[in-house]
């Protein structure tokens, strides 16, 4: 009898520490959609940004990526981001596609315009500035400004 109180107890110990595990999972996987609305911006690329990516404000974490679709139209990068429904974003704002370090993961970078009118939600940040290619850059960089490496005599 003592036996199966004892495996009846590990049993319960074991159930109570994964329950606790999930819990404590679920909590910081962010799973939940965050209290926010939801902006959009377009690009012409967006190299190395996944969906789930930080959306920061001079480097603070205020939303999240939430989706990506080319443009069968314009052949851009329309990215879906939500943002903290307490943050304003004045409508001149611009957006960024940055990478937090030389190898670091991707994030959307959003500085805040001057302009008093606030973007609503569901509509499109308009000024943004593209992933930058590490490979185009020091190919630039080695080969004077050109890629490929060759420069025309007497080009700028």
């Amino acid at each position: 009898m003592s036996r199966r109180i004892v495996e009846t107890l590990l049993g319960a110990i074991v159930l109570a520490v994964a329950f606790g595990f999930l819990a404590w999972a679920y909590s910081r996987s962010n799973v939940a959609r965050p209290d926010g609305y939801t902006l959009y911006a377009r690009f012409d690329s967006i190299d190395g940004l996944e969906i789930g990516a930080d959306v920061r404000v001079s480097g603070i974490r205020v939303g999240k990526v939430t989706g990506a679709e080319l443009d069968p139209e314009t052949y851009r990068a329309r990215v879906a981001f939500d943002v903290r429904r307490d943050l304003e974003l004045p409508r001149d704002s611009s957006a960024a596609v940055v990478s937090s370090g030389l190898f670091g993961s991707k994030y959307l970078a959003i500085v805040p315009g001057a302009e008093p009118e606030m973007l609503k939600p569901g509509e499109e940040i308009t000024l943004t500035q593209s992933s930058i290619n590490l490979e185009t850059l020091i190919g630039k960089f080695l080969f004077g400004g050109t890629v490929g490496g060759s420069q025309e005599k007497g080009a700028p």
